[in-house]
């Protein structure tokens, strides 16, 4: 045998015991990733991998408590991409169509855009990594085979405000957006997220009505588009608050509490009526070749280490997947910082399902409305 047909012999033994280890691993419930390095050499190392990422003190947490680490761990960088989660998602769903490899290696989107992307089939499972045998309940994605996407965190859509702009005390309902004195100076997300489902019980709806009949959700946001709302993303929030061009807002918890953490003073509330508890989470789309597809599990599986969650929710100022995690100290006891079941009843849940089958109809009338 020659020297070079020994070497490509090598690959081929390696690559077939890969295989076959990935097979009996996956029969056994075990992992290739926990497989010890003298039994398998790792695949070969990508100059870096690519995770979609939200920008301001999202990213910023991201790298602090999971990809800083990694990159020290293993030596690959991490880029992060700040393309939209909306924008993304084509660009991954066509690559995966065509058989092309994907722009990105991990997407970190929200677990209704995650569940679309799975039941598409476009993304990898990831029922191996060994580091779900460690994670709570809120990890697994519900109502979907295995593990298509991991869900990392939840958050709360609060009602914050900037206490000057409330002399009487802080808001009770979110129907105190509609005082006249906050005419353009509330925000909401562009396409109406987390503000859907408490709009249906302010507009004197039933959450059980959803998806059947939320006209009571489009007659309250009516309302509320006469008070000339500002439309964003989450890094806006944070600005327009910063900048003190905003009051109030529809915002997950952490656009606020960064604005805080900058000087602002701000607070922020559960209503009467609820606000909405959702996930995010990550997950790897088809396509990438195999040792890339080796590092990026690694990725995932390193984000739900009690070390890295730590560092990274304590950015975030969220609850994560792995018990024994220690609540940012301002944050105790804190109704955006859910750990009981008590803290839960004031949240509203509905279920991914729903929301994947109707989320980009509500967004689209959101939209129509906001521009009528």
């Amino acid at each position: 045998m020659m020297p070079n047909d020994k070497i490509l012999s090598a690959q081929i033994r390696r690559r077939t015991l890969l295989g076959s280890m990935a097979a009996v691993g996956a029969s056994a419930g075990l992992s290739t990733l926990g497989v010890s390095k003298a039994f398998a050499q790792e695949p070969e190392k990508p100059s870096e991998i690519i995770v979609r990422a939200w920008g301001g003190s999202w990213v910023d947490s991201l790298k602090a408590g999971v990809s800083d680490s990694f990159t020290k761990m293993t030596g690959i960088a991490v880029r992060h991409d700040l393309t939209e989660d909306n924008e993304i998602q084509p660009k991954v769903w066509a690559a995966v169509a065509q058989g092309r490899v994907p722009p990105i290696h991990i997407n970190w989107d929200t677990t209704t855009n995650a569940t679309k992307s799975a039941l598409r089939g476009v993304t990898e499972d990831l029922s191996d990594l060994p580091n779900l045998k460690n994670t709570t309940d809120l990890a697994k994605p519900v109502g979907l085979d295995g593990y298509p996407i991991v869900n990392t965190y939840g958050y709360v859509y609060v009602l914050a405000y900037r206490p000057s702009a409330f002399p009487n005390g802080a808001p009770k309902s979110w129907k105190d957006l509609l005082d006249p004195k906050l005419k353009g100076r509330i925000a909401l997300y562009n396409d109406g997220i987390g503000f859907h489902f408490p709009a249906q019980v302010a507009g004197g709806g039933k959450l059980e009505d959803i998806p059947g009949n939320m006209q009571p959700a489009w007659d309250f946001i009516a309302k509320i588009k006469e008070q000339q709302p500002l439309l964003g993303e989450d890094p806006d929030f944070t600005t327009w608050f910063q900048k003190g061009e905003i009051d109030a807002a529809c915002t997950i918890s952490t656009n606020a509490r960064e604005a805080r953490k900058n000087g602002i003073e701000l607070a922020w509330v559960v209503p009467e009526e609820g606000a909405k508890f959702d996930t995010d989470g990550l997950w790897i789309p088809k396509g990438l070749p195999e040792n890339e597809l080796y590092w990026a599990k690694q990725y995932i599986n390193h984000a739900l280490t009690k070390e890295a969650q730590q560092v990274w929710l304590d950015g975030l100022g969220l609850p994560g997947v792995v018990p024994g995690l220690t609540p940012p100290a301002d944050l105790v006891g804190d109704p955006s910082y859910p750990t009981t079941e008590e803290d839960f009843k004031h949240l509203i849940r509905i279920s991914s399902k729903v929301q994947v089958e109707n989320e980009s109809q509500w967004f689209a009338k959101f939209k129509e409305i906001m521009q009528g």
